[in-house]
């Protein structure tokens, strides 16, 4: 599938092809019937490789030093099937959760992925060619038409949140439920002892945040929080947000 790559830069959107990128990640002989299984040998290497080089670059957007392990995945993803829909991930690194969604049945034409890193970007449409991969900034989800109307079942992060600042937390969180249908729910991971979205924001956008779950596994130990609507974030501020003014959020 000619899929593309959306990178956002400053200077406007531009397109880039499969031909345009260095592939990063050798896919060991894929098959049909083994369309998500890399060579493990490789696999680890670049994954790894591409965490540490985006870490060193910059430590606060990548926030860890390496991707997430197997328990992780399987309880920010838990709950997601086919029957979900559309789902947008973001921040997804390496694909650690991206693989998770595929194994439970998410369908790769229903799987969008939105990635600022480049390297990963690179990665990410190496390793899974049937997944829309769009290299762009979550914190613009309100200011582009991803989709059609508002399709999305769920969202899942890979996002560092504790490293941004509370106006780009609520820009991202603003954005994506711009795109979720109603029941659909936001999923994010978290190292802290609390939910890394501060409360002010959520209270802000009318959401609510429930623990799903912890995992000692994972390294470091890491605790996954399901965010949902309480009520609706108001028309003012959500045209704000389309027209990408600077200026914080109002209170409710």
């Amino acid at each position: 599938m000619g899929l593309a790559l959306n990178l956002l830069a400053r200077s406007g959107p531009r397109l880039w092809t499969k031909a345009d990128l260095m592939i990063v990640e050798q896919t060991g002989g894929k098959t049909a019937a083994e369309p998500y299984a890399p060579r493990r040998d490789t696999q680890f290497v670049s994954q790894h490789l591409a965490f540490l080089r985006d870490w060193l670059s910059d430590p606060a957007r990548v926030g860890a030093l390496a991707p997430s392990g197997r328990s992780l995945a399987k309880l920010i993803t838990s709950g997601i099937s086919h029957e979900t829909g559309p789902v947008l991930e973001l921040g997804p690194g390496t694909g650690a959760f991206t693989q998770a969604l595929l194994e439970q049945g998410v369908a790769p034409s229903n799987l969008t992925l939105v990635e600022y890193g480049s390297d990963f970007a690179r990665l990410l449409d190496a390793r899974f060619p049937d997944v829309r991969v769009l290299w762009m900034d979550a914190a613009r989800l309100a200011q582009h038409s991803l989709y059609v109307g508002a399709p999305v079942g769920a969202v899942v992060s890979g996002l560092p949140l504790l490293a941004m600042s509370p106006r780009k937390v609520t820009m991202i969180l603003a954005g994506a439920f711009q795109l979720l249908r109603p029941g659909g729910y936001f999923v994010q991971f978290t190292y802290g002892p609390v939910c890394p979205v501060p409360r002010p924001v959520l209270d802000r956008l009318g959401l609510k945040a429930t623990l799903v779950g912890r995992t000692l596994r994972n390294i470091p130990p890491a605790s996954v929080y399901r965010i949902t609507r309480r009520r609706p974030p108001s028309s003012t501020f959500m045209g704000s947000l389309r027209a990408g003014a600077t200026a914080s959020p109002p209170a409710s």
